[in-house]
């Protein structure tokens, strides 16, 4: 068990240490997530697949599963137990390779479907980089954000379960005010790194950071897919 301080009450030393770890197992969980999805669309039927998304109780069980098994893996991802905390890292980025198998695959069968793919990612990668350097440069407490971001969170898992139910089209819009709503947990998260974790959490802190990320991944690809259709 480890018995660290907080990430703000320890040495600069300490405290690059712990940004360097973190930013590391982001880019591990995000490789990661990229070797398991690539596994994940070569094995899993394709039939398996189209049920996901093609059977709207289907994936109102999906969705109710992941945000279960999300808060377990949150909670594991914040112990004092370095091997708890990746277990939890572990468990999210599989659950994530699986949310992702539908959008992936309906993105795959566009024409340049893989370059599709891409610009998101790379959108994703500049966005997330510029947030975080707005969060540790700039002098502003985004702590404000807390509350917005768990409306916003309710208000749109809300709309996408009425979407499954009622058979209706979030549409662009939705996508664009969830990259708003993904960015700002982006810039929330970044900015209470150092006052949430301990030193020895940078596992859990990673977690949180990738979590955000992939939600900005989808709704990009989602907006990308949008103007091909």
């Amino acid at each position: 068990m480890m018995t660290d301080a907080l990430v703000a009450h320890s040495s600069e030393i300490e405290q690059a240490d712990f940004y360097k770890k973190t930013y590391l197992h982001v880019a591990l969980s995000i490789l990661a997530f990229i070797g398991v999805e690539t596994v994940l669309l070569k094995v899993v039927p394709v039939e398996l697949i189209a049920m996901m998304f093609g059977q709207k109780y289907t994936w109102l069980l999906i969705i109710g599963v992941f945000w279960l098994a999300s808060v377990l893996a949150n909670k594991w991802s914040l112990s004092q137990s370095r091997s708890t905390q990746y277990l939890g890292l572990g468990f999210y980025i599989l659950l994530e390779a699986v949310i992702f198998l539908p959008i992936l695959y309906i993105a795959t069968g566009y024409s340049g479907g893989g370059t599709l793919i891409f610009q998101a990612a790379m959108l994703t990668i500049a966005m997330f980089a510029g947030l975080s350097l707005v969060a540790f440069t700039s002098k502003k407490d985004f702590s404000f954000l807390r509350n917005i971001i768990i409306i916003g969170g309710f208000i749109s898992l809300g709309l996408i379960v009425a979407g499954a139910i009622f058979g209706f089209n979030l549409g662009l819009w939705f996508s664009v005010g969830m990259v708003v709503l993904a960015s700002a947990s982006i810039l929330y998260e970044t900015s209470k790194l150092k006052n949430v974790y301990t030193t020895g959490q940078y596992v859990g802190a990673s977690l949180q950071l990738f979590a955000s990320i992939m939600l900005l991944f989808w709704y990009i690809l989602r907006i990308l897919m949008s103007r091909r259709s």
